[in-house]
């Protein structure tokens, strides 16, 4: 794997798990101010969320980097 590819792979798992994790422990607000999303967060912890994603997907790149290594899995080189 070059590089190019292997950050291309660790971006593509990385959004994944990001878009995986985002929902996890989010508590809205019951009675929102006006001009707020119902829906929005109170407390949205989004640089937790970016470690926990960086976290997961830095195991997940290596298990594919892995499988890759094995010829299991054709990333296109």
């Amino acid at each position: 794997m070059t590089l190019v590819s292997g950050i291309v792979v660790f971006s593509i798992i990385w959004w994944i798990v990001l878009f995986v994790v985002l929902p996890m422990g989010v508590k809205v607000d019951p009675t929102p101010q006006k001009g707020h999303a119902d829906s929005a967060p109170v407390h949205a912890r989004i640089g937790f969320k970016f470690l926990i994603t960086t976290g997961i997907s830095t195991i997940l790149f290596f298990i594919a980097r892995y499988l890759i290594s094995l010829d299991l899995i054709n990333v296109g080189y």
